[in-house]
């Protein structure tokens, strides 16, 4: 069986599992954002910076930043719940792709992995859900982000009908003290 919110819903101690990720799966009562060509977005869930993700009609899923910023980063529910597992930090990644550039965003993943302040929570939390879902690794989970949002096509509005801009950011690690010793 194919994973979908409701299947992963049903199983409250993997949504549990998630929480810690950062990830929850409510949506918000009202819409502040518009999809272009989207009458109702079907939201189905948020994270702890208030920001919403979206199950797009074909199946992927978009984020969109209460900064005004979005961007599909999957191409599935399943492979946004592998990426969520496997980099629970890929916002971050995001944010120090220096502009999009594949090279950095592997870099930053591997600082970010090395700062993890609650590594054992978080694999511990890797393995229940991987466990539990019978979810395997993902091959390359930050070529498949890269990818996703480069490819990314869906254009997110503001209620004023201002556009959202990419998930990329324009920082590298080494704009991070921390990040950059973490990559030495």
């Amino acid at each position: 069986m194919p994973l979908t919110p409701e299947v992963l819903t049903a199983q409250g101690e993997i949504v549990a599992w998630l929480g810690s990720l950062d990830v929850t799966f409510a949506a918000d009562e009202e819409p502040w954002f518009t999809i272009d060509g989207l009458d109702s977005p079907r939201q189905i869930g948020s994270d702890g910076s208030g920001g919403a993700f979206v199950l797009l009609p074909s199946r992927n899923v978009l984020y969109v930043s209460s900064e005004g910023r979005a961007g599909i980063i999957a191409e599935s529910f399943e492979a946004f719940v592998q990426l969520v597992v496997a980099r629970p930090y890929w916002l971050d990644i995001l944010k120090f792709s220096a502009g999009g550039d594949l090279q950095e965003m592997r870099r930053a993943a591997d600082a970010l992995e090395a700062t993890l302040d609650d590594e054992d929570d978080i694999n511990e939390a890797r393995e229940e859900i991987r466990g539990r879902l019978d979810l395997p690794e993902p091959d390359d989970p930050v070529g498949a982000l890269y990818d996703a949002v480069a490819a990314s096509d869906a254009i997110v509005r503001a209620t004023d009908g201002s556009p959202f801009t990419t998930l990329f950011n324009r920082f590298s690690i080494d704009n991070n003290p921390m990040l950059r010793n973490a990559a030495a």
